[in-house]
C-alpha cells in the first residue's frame, strides 16, 4: 500500500485560509503543502523569517497556491494579534487556525533548569492558548458563522511520559482547552479538534531529540504494532479532513493516529529508563553541541 497517497478530492479546501503555526518545516510544512494543494490559501508562522520565506516560495512552486510567511513568537500575545492581523490584511479573513507550534527535551527531569521547563510550557500551552484566544476573540466579535481550531497534541497527553514531562504536562493542558472549548464555543460555529500523532520522524525534531546514533538504539518502529514509523502525508491526510467541511460533524474529539503505539506501551518515551547516567551526560554534550552550531 502507498501510504503517501492523497484522500481528499482537489477542491476540498478551495476558498479556505487557514494559518499554520510552526509551519515552516517538518510536520507543520508537510500538512501546509496538502492544504495548499487542496485550494486553500495559507499563512505559516515561526520566528524565523527566512525559513517561512524559502518554504512559503517553495511550497508555492511545488503547488502553484498562496502560502505566506508572517514571523510570530506564539509566546507573545501581541505577536499572535499582530499575526493575525496581517493575515487578515491578506486574504480578508481566516477560517482555521491549526495550533503546531511545539518544542521539546528529552531529559530527566531533575536535570532541567526550571527555564527550561517554562520554555515548552510557553511554547506549548501558552502559545497554543494565546492563538487561540486571540483568533476566537476574532471569530466571535466579527460574528463569523464557521471557523475551526486543529490542535496537535500526543498520546502521552493522557498517560504521561517520562523524560518529557514538560511536552506531556503541556500536551495535557492543550487537550484540556480542546474538549473544553468544542461545547464553549460550538455555539458560535467553532469546532475544536485535536490530532496526537505517534512517530513521525522529521530531520529537524527528531535530530535533536535523539541526536548521533540515538535514534537507531531507540528505534521508535520495535514500538509500534504496524512496525513502522507515519508517512507525513497520512498525518496531513487526516488534518485536511479534520479541517474541512466534510468533518463538520466532529467537534472535541481527539484523534490518535500511532499504529497503535500507545496501546502497546503508555508513554511514548520511557523506553529510555534503559539510558545510563553516563549516555545521559554524552546525549547533553552532543544537543548542546547541535544547538550551538
Amino acid at each position: 500500500m502507498n501510504f503517501s497517497q492523497k484522500m481528499l478530492r482537489e477542491d476540498a479546501l478551495k476558498g479556505k485560509v487557514i494559518v499554520v503555526t510552526g509551519g515552516g518545516s517538518g510536520l507543520g510544512k508537510a500538512m501546509t503543502k496538502y492544504f495548499l494543494e487542496l485550494g486553500a490559501k495559507v499563512a505559516i508562522t515561526s520566528r524565523d523569517l527566512d525559513k517561512l520565506k524559502n518554504t512559503a516560495a517553495e511550497l508555492e512552486s511545488e503547488t502553484g497556491g498562496i502560502c505566506l510567511p508572517v514571523q510570530c513568537d506564539v509566546r507573545h500575545y501581541e505577536e499572535v494579534e499582530n499575526m493575525l492581523q496581517q493575515v487578515l490584511k491578506a486574504f480578508d479573513k481566516v477560517d482555521i487556525l491549526l495550533n503546531n507550534a511545539a518544542g521539546n527535551f528529552i531529559s530527566p527531569t531533575e536535570r532541567l533548569s526550571a527555564n527550561a521547563f517554562d520554555t515548552i510550557i510557553d511554547i506549548v500551552l501558552k502559545g497554543t492558548k494565546n492563538c487561540t484566544l486571540a483568533f476566537g476573540k476574532h471569530w466571535i466579535d466579527s460574528k463569523q458563522t464557521s471557523a475551526t481550531v486543529l490542535n496537535i497534541v500526543t498520546t502521552y497527553a493522557w498517560t504521561g511520559s517520562a523524560y518529557v514531562v514538560p511536552s506531556a504536562t503541556a500536551k495535557a493542558g492543550v487537550l484540556a482547552m480542546t474538549r473544553s472549548l468544542a461545547v464553549e464555543w460550538a455555539k458560535y460555529g467553532i469546532r475544536t479538534n485535536a490530532i496526537a500523532p505517534g512517530p513521525f520522524p522529521t530531520k529537524g525534531a527528531w535530530d535533536r531529540l535523539l541526536p548521533g546514533n540515538l535514534s537507531e538504539k531507540f528505534d521508535m518502529a520495535k514500538k509500534v504494532p504496524l512496525k513502522r514509523v507515519g508517512d507525513h502525508q497520512e498525518l496531513a491526510n487526516l488534518a485536511a479532513y479534520l479541517v474541512s467541511d466534510f468533518s463538520a460533524y466532529i467537534n472535541g474529539e481527539v484523534v490518535v493516529i500511532d499504529g497503535g503505539e500507545w496501546l502497546k506501551g503508555a508513554g511514548q518515551f520511557n523506553i529510555l529508563e534503559a539510558i545510563p547516567e553516563e549516555l545521559w551526560d554524552q546525549l547533553e554534550m552532543m544537543i548542546k553541541a547541535k544547538k550551538n552550531k
